[in-house]
């Protein structure tokens, strides 16, 4: 079992599909470890809330293979370098530079892109002067604009964002190809309110977080013991010598740096036991943890679960339960 991710699965489906019908346009995000689920384990909930031929949106190019037939997958990640051999011709590649379009087509590629805006978040993303230039690349190459699309930051207030938006809006009218815009981290109102705006603009909510983590109480992050033994004070321990602070019991439990785990921002152990939060030795290692419970305290026995405390967005589970 080792590291495990329990969802009450009729809980958390009617949250997915509040959160989905709260997003018209929506394009589900399923992307890097799958936000805690798996990719795959993702995927047909990702097809059950598109339409036919719909875009699912991944992270990487080397991610596009997990979206099933029927569905188009969106690359969020501009790619310079070589193009998997297996990369389904109607995938759309994001271009925010013109180093993107420049390496694209010296790799061959022949699809429809989409076209990355930049944002207050500055990573990739053209910027309003340099537009035009890229769009000539993209004509020049021959390629289809699939869509625009704007990476909002996960701060700020709603208005900056929308004011954000609606700069480009006012860009976009001013002679250039109009075509579907993409947005992300924006608040089921707030998108109500940029429709309601621009009801002559076509607009897709990409979600990620917010849709597989409607509601954060039916999921579960556990971990099992492995072995307990007693230990003295001032013992060496661990694979950095660490010293024992006192008298008590040395609990391994079944999660840790192969599985994202790691110790709070704050230092503090993301292991929880009895509503303790246990101490966590020395930083975990591979698919071990070793905390210290004092003499006195409650101890979990072997092949009990133990809590942990971890962005699911940084998880890798060894187990993904549904439970009813």
């Amino acid at each position: 079992m080792g590291l495990r991710l329990a969802v009450e699965r009729d809980a958390w489906m009617r949250h997915l599909d509040r959160a989905a019908r709260a997003r018209p346009g929506l394009v589900p995000v399923v992307k890097g470890n799958g936000y805690g689920f798996g990719r795959v384990a993702l995927m047909p909930f990702a097809v059950e809330h598109t339409e036919p031929g719909g875009q699912i949106a991944v992270g990487t190019v080397y991610e596009a293979a997990d979206v099933p037939a029927g569905r188009t997958p969106l690359v969020l990640t501009p790619h310079v370098d070589a193009l998997p051999d297996d990369l389904h011709a109607a995938t759309v590649l994001t271009v925010g530079a013109g180093v993107h379009v420049v390496a694209l087509e010296r790799q061959g590629w022949h699809g429809p892109v989409a076209v990355k805006l930049a944002s207050s978040m500055h990573r990739y993303g053209v910027e309003p002067g340099v537009l035009p230039a890229l769009l000539g690349m993209i004509h020049s190459a021959g390629w289809a604009i699939d869509s625009y699309a704007i990476h909002l930051p996960l701060v700020g207030a709603a208005a900056a964002h929308l004011a954000e938006i609606e700069a480009w809006v006012d860009v976009l009218a001013d002679g250039h190809p109009q075509r579907p815009i993409s947005v992300s981290h924006l608040s089921p109102a707030a998108s109500a309110e940029l429709r309601a705006r621009h009801p002559e603009i076509t607009w897709r909510h990409r979600a990620g977080t917010s849709l597989w983590h409607a509601d954060k109480q039916v999921l579960q992050l556990t971990a099992d013991v492995l072995d307990v033994h007693p230990i003295d004070a001032d013992e060496t321990v661990g694979y950095r010598g660490v010293v024992t602070p006192a008298r008590g019991h040395l609990v391994l439990v079944a999660a840790g740096s192969a599985h994202g785990v790691r110790s709070l921002d704050d230092g503090r152990s993301p292991f929880h036991h009895g509503r303790r939060r246990l101490t966590l030795l020395e930083p975990p290692h591979m698919h071990t943890s070793m905390l210290f419970v004092p003499h006195g305290e409650p101890v979990p026995p072997v092949g009990e679960r133990v809590d942990v405390q971890r962005p699911l967005t940084t998880t890798i589970v060894d187990e993904l339960l549904w439970l009813p």
